[in-house]
């Protein structure tokens, strides 16, 4: 409002024939897209700034991170007067960038793209804020954080629209790779980003044989769904195939063609096709995780291909490709990209309308109609066992093959995040057992820790495995390991002797990860939380006892010496156990945690008299 003010009183001036400042004309003819801010006189010496949105981090501020705010234009929007996809893409794309080249100081190029859901739709007039950081630099890529929110003006209004991950590639001269220096977060949330990212990391590299597994155990036949009212729409009449030449506005400072630029026409083309099936206007509400499997250039010619793959009740899913040539027709097209987009339409209320059902092309339209409704499955493990906040995550989940990714990430994500909290209190200390406590609105967690002559290495080889933990922890009876999901994640089912307020044995369900240091400074990782499982219902024997997050983290502290914490967010059953302990009135915690050295030691010596032997 301030700069539609400002320019009206220029206005009045230059009728009145007052010379008008050209720094000043030139703020007020393009300073509506970007910020806001007066421009300011330079210091001697002092470089230049780039024009656009962004504004300096302050010394307070992570190095990394950029906040962009974006003025939503006439020319920004669709015919609804919201703000188009593409363009948002294109800015958030364009702050995540910015961010990884502020951490690695040389170009950097767009991976990947995690699932992105949009909570709201963006109207003319208004603003978004976008803030960008790098949340963990690995060898030569780097994962960016990015949240996005909408301002309004007029009544002060500020409303989440999403929160997207993105991982960026450093390249040196001729595209070599470049090795990046390691970030060192510094706030509570920082750390946990950082702790999470490698837990992330590793669920984009296994996202292909995640969707590859439950096609393989789903039923081969593809069953159309009955929809009252509504004939099939052959998938052939909602196909679109586009051409866009790339031009020199469309690449960034590489000369390689702009990756939120390459994912506008992505979302245009499917939203082409989308609105051919409903003879609608489509609302995006999903990109899926996708990846960029090469460059372009300014000259090539991007061919942009969509089709609708499924229909369901009330959103459906296009399959859109870029692919890339030259001049040459003759030269064969690079395959650029493949991105999944989830729509719906939306009636006079906001309510998504039901849509008309897909009849598949044979062959590849089956293929395609059947990873639709596995991607939808996986879109809502993400979100739901992935996304939601650690408070509304059920104590026991049901385990299932098809979702064992989202939930050991969870199970690993969610002990990594309590260990990154800040305000733990030392509440107990005997000889070399300490006893800390963080208090919670909803949760008293405790963490239990001591430093231990042994290998980190061997020390979580031997704590990871649970049938083993009854030789120094008294309160487990037997850990029977029901099943070996893969190398990192297995079930067990435990019987412990500790009696409930029914005066039964308790026995738990639960799913055990490990994970090795990703980098120099991580910490060995094991996490345990309840699951459930068909195989193993609720005995009448027991009572359930249900683990919400524990486990164990173990430091090196030298080739020989490493330091052991145990965790566990305390739930509604365990709880009078642990303020007994904090309390001062029971020493049941040290006393086994000064059996698990003991185990640990002896153990340790037993494997080098049998490396003796050998």
């Amino acid at each position: 409002r301030a700069t539609l003010l400002l320019s009206r009183c220029l206005l009045k001036m230059v009728k009145g024939n007052i010379v008008v400042p050209e720094e000043i004309l030139s703020f007020c003819c393009n300073g509506l897209q970007g910020s806001t801010s007066l421009p300011r006189a330079r210091e001697p010496g002092e470089r230049e700034e780039a024009p656009g949105a962004m504004a300096s981090p302050s010394p307070a501020r992570n190095p990394t991170e950029v906040q962009m705010s974006q003025l939503v234009l006439p020319c920004h929007t669709n015919h609804r007067g919201e703000l188009s996809t593409g363009q948002l893409l294109k800015w958030i794309d364009t702050a995540a960038c910015l961010s990884a080249e502020r951490h690695a100081g040389c170009p950097c190029v767009t991976a990947s793209m995690d699932d992105i859901y949009f909570e709201h739709t963006i109207s003319v007039g208004q603003v978004v804020n976008i803030k960008a950081k790098v949340n963990r630099a690995f060898n030569s890529s780097m994962e960016v954080g990015i949240q996005v929110s909408y301002e309004d003006l007029c009544s002060g209004k500020h409303c989440s629209i999403c929160k997207a991950y993105a991982t960026f590639v450093a390249q040196g001269p001729s595209g070599s790779k470049v090795k990046l220096k390691p970030l060192t977060p510094q706030t509570e949330e920082e750390k946990i980003e950082h702790s999470i990212a490698a837990e992330r990391r590793r669920m984009r590299l296994v996202h292909k044989d995640t969707l590859k597994d439950l096609l393989t155990r789903s039923p081969r036949e593809t069953e159309l769904e009955t929809r009252d009212g509504s004939a099939a729409v052959p998938a052939e009449k909602t196909r679109v195939e586009s051409v866009e030449l790339v031009l020199p506005p469309h690449a960034n400072h590489q000369g390689n063609t702009f990756g939120g630029q390459i994912m506008a026409w992505m979302e245009n083309a499917a939203t082409i096709a989308a609105s051919r099936l409903c003879h609608a206007h489509p609302t995006l509400r999903t990109i899926e995780m996708f990846h960029f499997r090469g460059p372009s250039q300014v000259g090539d010619r991007l061919v942009l291909k969509a089709i609708v793959n499924n229909s369901f009740k009330n959103s459906m899913e296009v399959g859109v490709c870029a692919e890339a040539y030259g001049q040459e027709m003759s030269v064969s097209r690079r395959h650029i990209n493949s991105a999944f987009m989830t729509f719906v339409v939306l009636d006079e209320e906001g309510r998504p309308r039901t849509l008309p059902m897909v009849a598949p092309e044979p062959g590849d339209g089956e293929r395609r109609y059947r990873e639709a409704s596995a991607r939808k499955k996986i879109r809502l493990d993400r979100k739901y066992v992935v996304s939601c906040k650690q408070t509304e995550v059920p104590l026991s989940v049901p385990w299932d093959q098809s979702n064992k990714v989202y939930l050991s990430y969870n199970n690993v994500s969610a002990l990594k995040t309590l260990v990154a909290k800040a305000n733990w209190a030392l509440a107990r200390e005997k000889e070399k057992v300490r006893m800390y406590t963080l208090e919670e609105d909803k949760f008293l967690s405790f963490r239990i820790e001591m430093s231990v002559c042994i290998a980190a290495s061997r020390a979580f080889s031997l704590l990871s495995d649970l049938r083993r933990r009854h030789e120094w922890d008294r309160h487990y009876v037997s850990a029977e390991l029901v099943q070996q999901v893969d190398d990192d994640d297995m079930i067990y089912h435990v019987v412990s002797q500790t009696l409930s307020c029914e005066n039964k044995p308790q026995d738990f369900v639960i799913l055990a990860s490990r994970r090795k240091p990703c980098s120099k400074g991580d910490p060995y990782v094991v996490a345990f939380r309840s699951v459930t499982l068909p195989t193993h219902p609720a005995s009448a024997s027991f009572t359930r006892g249900e683990t919400l997050c524990s486990g164990f983290c173990i430091w090196p502290e030298s080739e020989e010496a490493s330091k052991v914490a145990y965790y566990n967010q305390a739930t509604p059953g365990y709880l009078n156990y642990v303020t007994t302990n904090v309390a001062g009135l029971s020493s049941n915690f040290c006393a086994t945690f000064e059996a698990c050295e003991k185990f640990l030691l002896k153990n340790k010596e037993d494997l080098i008299v049998r490396l003796q032997d050998l």
